[in-house]
């Protein structure tokens, strides 16, 4: 009796096992996380940055587009200190892998020129964002706070109406009120194509600000700053002009053409 008791039992609680085991298969599905119909995905990762260097920030500019940006350059006598200028110093950073630039400043009897271009290397530390487009996000963001004017002055002329008479870029970019009496209002309202705007054909993206700083009874100081991204490196310059007078205004036109073609060059440079 006890043996056709135990034999039984047995057979009970493996037929319960498999049952077990059979059911848990079939109704959960696998339980490593894989999936038959994306094969790969949960070990992908984003595409990385065509940059993995950044270049030589101060030896990216030539002496003769130098002489072009900063005219003082050239009339400085003393060999030395002319060469000191050419050189530029560069920015202060703690990892040159993903940030470098370089500065020049000069004196002439007519202005103090500045200029500046800064290299930044974007890397995504998250896996599903590519290099790219973390790039594409910090670009979106610098672009927003530059506050350029929307609509553009472009499409508000196009449209038929009247240009802001008066209106002067601010050193963000942003339209001064049209009652203002600055040196720079007939300046910066005059060619609606002068004023903050994205740029075409530079790089993946870019954009211009322009901009005159309120200083009271000394000089105005016009900054123009041209930034552009190409893939993961993002390359802003600034160049600014002062000059010595008391009612004389930096030129406009002049300053956003030396900026936009120093840009191409460093395009081209990074492209090679």
């Amino acid at each position: 009796m006890q043996r056709k008791a135990y034999v039984p039992g047995i057979a009970v609680l493996l037929a319960a096992v498999l049952a077990g085991c059979t059911g848990g298969s079939g109704d959960e599905g696998p339980t490593d996380g894989s999936n038959p119909d994306d094969t790969g995905t949960a070990s992908a990762s984003a595409e990385p940055g065509r940059y993995r260097t950044l270049p030589e920030p101060c030896a990216e500019v030539g002496e003769s587009t130098l002489d072009e940006l900063l005219p003082g350059i050239p009339r400085i006598g003393d060999e030395e200190q002319r060469e000191k200028a050419y050189e530029g110093e560069p920015t202060t950073t703690f990892d040159t892998d993903r940030k470098v630039g370089c500065r020049w400043k000069v004196d002439s009897p007519d202005a103090t020129d500045h200029l500046l271009i800064d290299f930044e290397r974007v890397v995504s530390y998250d896996s599903a964002v590519s290099d790219d487009n973390q790039a594409e996000q910090l670009f979106a963001e610098q672009e927003a706070a530059a506050h350029l004017p929307v609509p553009t002055a472009t499409e508000t002329a196009a449209a038929g109406s009247t240009p802001p008479g008066g209106a002067s870029a601010s050193p963000s970019g942003s339209p001064s009120p049209s009652g203002s009496s600055s040196p720079s209002a007939s300046v910066s309202a005059a060619p609606t194509e002068l004023q903050p705007r994205v740029l075409e054909d530079l790089g993946d993206e870019a954009f211009l600000d322009d901009g005159l700083s309120s200083s009271g009874s000394t000089a105005k100081q016009r900054t123009v700053t041209v930034a552009f991204r190409t893939s993961n490196v993002i390359v802003t310059i600034e160049y600014a002009e002062q000059p010595t007078t008391v009612g004389v205004v930096p030129d406009s036109k002049e300053m956003q053409d030396r900026a936009q073609k120093l840009a191409s060059q460093l395009a081209d440079s990074l492209s090679d």
